[in-house]
């Protein structure tokens, strides 16, 4: 007889209490204060700052200090809109010590995009870095790259005493209506990470880890960040200008062990000239943010001879499904639930778990002390993620007799384009703001390549419009993550009887 698809072996170790974020973090700067933290790169071989456990801990109590000097306190949101720089981390735990929420947003957002983010989170304070802007936001207080900077000058302030269940950040993701929506985390996400670092990374304290994102990006934060310090390890962040071509350059000269990307980043990197030497101090790749098109992993394997460990995650609870060095993943799925998770596949309707082997939707029980705490300010939508004990991911999976996933795609028409959740909804509203474009719809769809590019379909409402024109249209309206690669101009749209737009018909088509 079948067994359900469920997976558990029992609950992750209880995250102690009282549970503070930041103070766990930066805990190392007392088992190991002389030791290097943070290394911020600015070319390979080329080290633009240090920082040592005990003075990363320092700067960050004397931040939580500027801040509070400014009239931060317990459950004030900090807006931080600064690329990845050592600014970020310094106020990102200096507002969680204080029992603020920070709240990461990315750089590549436009105004009107980040303008929404501001309406929709009401923060107490803006952090801004260098050459980024904002919308005019009545009320709201907002400080430059140089103020940011002097906020450590401060006194240190006490980190604050809070329980496991206390909210610690949010962070950003795209509603299916198009609007952001905040996705908040407790301060025992910080804990719950733990369960990645033998279910995924292999992670311990002599890893350099360097990783390939954007800090405001939830893979970024916790796997290039949050959790290399928290196991008194070495983060490296890269902050010279863009190149596909880097990574194998900056590994080598920097000796990282463990190298974190999204599967584009592996796909632009196949011709680097250094990828088969650069990374030698290497033990494995991290994947995550979309499937790792197997062609890609089996070049970049060939040339380097290392493994690449994929994941499967979402905002709402970081990645919970993994393959790893010590247990890597079967060929063709993504890996086997992380010790401590207690997963489930469901069908359409109800709670019970289906057999295995048999397709459902892709679950995440109530207990598991990564998942959020619910939607920013949207009960309802938060309520409606879950049925009974499960939080129902919208991922459609299939679990295996041996408890591995294959993941089967998305249940709902959120895009994935390389890596990044975006709703069909927002791109289309982009669309039609050009006048001579009617009808829109998005979608996402796979490239010989083996990428995941957005495409957008168009009625005309009157002349031809040169594709050049649409693509600049919607590069002044939506940041680059979210822009179409393809344009075509159709007849009509097809449409369901009911009048939905069928995306699967124009993928195919």
């Amino acid at each position: 007889m079948p067994s359900p698809a469920l997976h558990d072996t029992g609950p992750f170790t209880p995250c102690p209490a009282p549970f503070n974020l930041a103070a766990y973090v930066l805990a190392a700067s007392a088992r190991t204060p002389g030791k290097v933290a943070l290394e911020v790169l600015s070319a390979p071989g080329t080290v633009a700052e240090r920082w040592l456990y005990a003075d990363l801990a320092e700067a960050v109590t004397r931040t939580a200090g500027g801040l509070a000097a400014r009239g931060i306190g317990r459950g004030d949101r900090v807006l931080i809109r600064i690329g990845n720089s050592s600014l970020f981390p310094l106020v990102l735990f200096a507002a969680n010590a204080l029992g603020a929420v920070p709240v990461p947003t990315s750089a590549a957002l436009t105004v009107p995009e980040i303008g929404k983010v501001i309406v929709s989170v009401g923060p107490r304070l803006v952090c801004l870095g260098p050459g980024l802007d904002l919308p005019a936001a009545p009320g709201v207080v907002v400080i430059g790259p140089d103020e940011v900077a002097d906020l450590r000058r401060h006194e240190p302030a006490a980190i604050a005493t809070t329980a496991p269940d206390d909210p610690a950040y949010m962070v950003m993701t795209s509603g299916s209506g198009g609007a952001p929506k905040g996705v908040l985390h407790a301060q025992r996400a910080a804990w719950a990470r733990r369960m990645m670092w033998e279910g995924w990374y292999g992670l311990g304290p002599d890893d350099r880890m360097l990783h390939a994102g954007a800090f405001n990006w939830t893979y970024t934060l916790g796997a290039g960040l949050i959790d290399p310090l928290a196991a008194g390890a070495t983060a490296l962040i890269y902050t010279g200008p863009a190149d596909r071509h880097v990574w194998p350059a900056l590994a080598a000269a920097h000796g990282a062990t463990i190298f974190a990307a999204a599967p584009g980043v592996y796909r632009q990197m196949q011709d680097a000239p250094e990828l088969a030497t650069g990374f030698a101090t290497l033990r494995h790749g991290l994947s995550a943010g979309e499937a790792l098109p197997e062609a890609v992993r089996a070049t970049w394997s060939a040339a380097t001879d290392r493994a690449i460990h994929e994941a499967l995650g979402m905002s709402e609870i970081s990645t919970y499904v993994s393959g790893s060095p010590s247990r890597p993943a079967p060929p063709g799925t993504a890996g086997f639930p992380q010790p401590g998770r207690r997963v489930a596949i469901l069908p359409e309707e109800g709670a019970e778990p289906v057999e295995r082997g048999a397709d459902g939707l892709l679950a995440v029980s109530r207990r598991d002390p990564g998942l959020m705490l619910g939607y920013w300010q949207q009960p309802e939508e938060t309520a409606v993620a879950f049925r009974g004990e499960w939080f129902v991911t919208g991922d459609r999976a299939r679990m295996g007799e041996d408890g591995s996933i294959t993941y089967l795609g998305r249940a709902d028409d959120l895009m994935n384009a390389d890596g990044f959740r975006v709703s069909p909804a927002e791109v289309e509203a982009a669309l039609l703001a050009h006048p001579g474009v009617a009808e829109a719809a998005a979608v996402d769809m796979p490239v010989a390549s083996g990428a995941t590019v957005i495409a957008a379909f168009y009625v005309l409402r009157g002349d031809p419009i040169d594709e050049a024109e649409l693509a600049a249209h919607c590069a002044a309206r939506l940041a680059r993550y979210k822009r179409p690669r393809i344009f075509r101009a159709v007849e009509a749209l097809p449409r369901t009887a009911t009048g939905k737009i069928a995306r699967r018909q124009l993928r195919e088509a």
